[in-house]
């Protein structure tokens, strides 16, 4: 029978524990914020505003882009089509030529090839960059190029 006493005033006192710790306990109030406003104004949003003006110019000035689905991207001749890894393209009207690096050139998935430096780009043909090492295209007559991935025209 002491047993059962004992047992019983022990999860007793555990349940009146746990329950004043819970009544009492109240992080993220006013005398122990999780954050402070001043960290917000003055350190956290100039950073995320800071960043977000940047990316904001960065495609502004036509520098890097990032195209999650195919874009049509009018490329004038002379305009070189820097690639980084991942990005695909499509050469859908005018000419170009392949911008390889010495540790390789461009994946054709369409024919299952490797182009390597100044081969012709062939037209309606997927090609696929496998690392970013400055790989791509340079565009031999104006033309449209479809392309998906983050690039840069130069």
């Amino acid at each position: 029978m002491k047993k059962n006493i004992k047992k019983t005033v022990l999860i007793v006192s555990i349940c009146v524990c746990a329950l004043s710790a819970a009544v009492f306990a109240s992080p993220g109030s006013d005398g122990d914020p999780l954050i402070s406003l001043s960290y917000i104004t003055d350190k956290l949003l100039p950073e995320i505003y800071s960043y977000v003006d940047s990316k904001v110019a960065e495609v502004s000035a036509g520098g890097s882009s990032a195209a999650p689905s195919f874009v049509v991207v009018d490329v004038k001749k002379g305009q070189k089509v820097v690639c980084e890894a991942g990005c695909e393209l499509i050469l859908r009207m005018g000419s170009a030529t392949i911008n390889a690096s010495p540790s390789g050139g461009l994946s054709d998935v369409t024919t299952g090839g490797d182009l390597t430096q100044n081969t012709p780009m062939p037209a309606n043909h997927l090609l696929i960059v496998p690392v970013s090492d400055g790989r791509g295209i340079t565009m031999t007559a104006d033309g449209k190029v479809m392309i998906k991935g983050t690039y840069t025209l130069q």
